[in-house]
């Protein structure tokens, strides 16, 4: 693997104990994954939050969707939520992978949080696990009464994948003009299967996500009529970089790791929002790579994860629904 002069010293040390994911390999790569984050949950305490599964309608006859919805305790009145989605590359993962974070939203902030457990990819291409997203995020607006959740302060996130996920599901929702989304949140979101920026073309090794697997993730992903970085028929609901029109979206939190293929996507679509005249807060972190808040004990990783709920309390509280 090449050297990176510019890595965290706490995160390089950490490299050895991370685990290689090979999209080429996929069960295997989903097995890696889930014994990982296995390891993370056995643990997890749940004090001061309840957790329930709700089921969502699918879309046009799609299967019905669990949500994993988290709620804090001893809170009064109707509460902010997150409509949260798990990343993966589109094909890992689940739900169950973000309750650490879920738990800490709901516990931290008095939230609640509604986790979506969307359909993967290749099994499930697009426009399915968008579609999942899209009606879990009907579903918590239209019954935000009896889950006790202000309808005027939803906000969309995810990272990674996830994050590509929240960024296709609001660009839909301002379309259908049904859900106000009062704030998105994209962290390390993947966006654009063009893979034509400098980080996607020189970071080939880097750990945990590269080039490599970024190919593959969106071939699964936009499935088997999938041309290419050339394919015109690509919807901005799948790649939300190919969006041409981004004005009417809500204000957005965006963050991005120095040592990550989708880093200047994530710069660029931050960019781009600011000239369609949307609030924008965007932090690139240095010395990072894609997943090293995994590494959850280094100094940058605390920063990352104080700020990331410095940005949801801001978002959700102080900022009104695009209308």
């Amino acid at each position: 693997m090449t050297t990176f002069p510019t890595l965290d010293p706490e995160l390089a040390a950490a490299l050895t104990m991370l685990p290689k994911v090979d999209f080429a390999d996929l069960p295997n790569a989903r097995a890696t994954y889930n014994a990982l984050i296995g390891a993370m949950l056995a643990d997890l305490p749940f004090d001061g939050v309840s957790l329930r599964e709700l089921s969502a309608p699918g879309l046009d006859g799609d299967p019905e969707v669990t949500i994993r919805f988290f709620t804090p305790d001893n809170t009064a009145g109707p509460v902010p939520v997150l409509l949260w989605i798990h990343g993966g590359g589109f094909a890992i993962g689940t739900a169950e992978s973000s309750d650490p974070f879920c738990v800490e939203v709901a516990r931290e902030l008095g939230f609640a949080v509604a986790n979506v457990e969307y359909r993967l990819a290749p099994e499930t291409s697009f426009p399915g696990p968008v579609n999942d997203c899209y009606a879990a995020l009907l579903y918590i607006h239209a019954h935000a009464e009896e889950l006790g959740v202000d309808p005027s302060r939803i906000a969309v996130g995810g990272q990674s994948a996830g994050g590509g996920l929240a960024a296709g599901t609001v660009l839909k929702a301002r379309d259908e003009g049904v859900v106000p989304v009062a704030f998105q949140f994209l962290e390390i979101p993947e966006l654009d299967d063009r893979l034509a920026t400098v980080s996607m073309t020189n970071f080939v090794d880097t750990p945990l996500w590269h080039r490599p697997n970024a190919i593959l993730s969106w071939k699964y992903y936009l499935g088997e009529s999938y041309s290419g970085p050339e394919d015109p028929d690509v919807s901005i609901y799948a790649a939300p970089s190919r969006a041409t029109d981004l004005t009417g979206l809500p204000p957005t939190y965006l963050s991005t790791m120095e040592l990550d293929p989708l880093r200047d996507e994530g710069l660029e679509y931050a960019l781009r929002l600011l000239h369609a005249g949307v609030s924008v807060e965007l932090h690139s972190f240095p010395g990072t790579f894609h997943g090293s808040a995994l590494v959850a004990t280094a100094a940058v990783s605390e920063r990352g994860a104080a700020e990331a709920l410095t940005a949801l309390r801001r978002g959700l509280r102080s900022l009104s629904p695009v209308s």
